[in-house]
């Protein structure tokens, strides 16, 4: 993994954070740069960004204390509102609700293209991207 790659996926990670790209844009970014996808874990507040090669980087963000039962239908609302940058959106939001609907993680598959929601009772919600 160059650093500039890692610089990437480190500024993708930020940006999420700070709102200044939209999910389909860090995506785009990480593509054009070799990734594949990745990892996100609400309960170690981790993320690991993978490449096709297999190679990583993690990126440190905030732990959020993740809801015991899973509850498909409010994590469904938080994604819906996430698309649709519902006013006052923003990504510590939905983690919040994520976490908060029973979502422990999230694994963002590239040549997937889509988004594997995952509980800690191991129920998964799959999220297709747009076509």
């Amino acid at each position: 993994m160059t650093e500039d790659q890692i610089a990437i996926a480190r500024d993708c990670h930020a940006a999420a954070a700070e709102n200044r790209l939209a999910f389909p844009d860090i995506l785009g970014r990480l593509g054009a740069a070799g990734f594949e996808g990745y990892l996100v874990d609400y309960r170690s507040g981790s993320a690991r960004y993978y490449l096709t090669s297999g190679a990583g980087t993690d990126c440190a963000g905030p732990a959020q204390q993740v809801a015991p039962g899973f509850d498909a239908a409010a994590l469904i609302a938080a994604i819906r509102d996430a698309q649709a940058q519902a006013p006052g959106y923003t990504y510590a939001a939905f983690s919040a609700r994520a976490a908060a609907a029973g979502c422990a993680g999230y694994l963002v598959s590239l040549p997937g293209r889509r988004v594997l929601y995952f509980a800690r009772s191991g129920e998964t919600h799959v999220e297709h991207f747009p076509a």
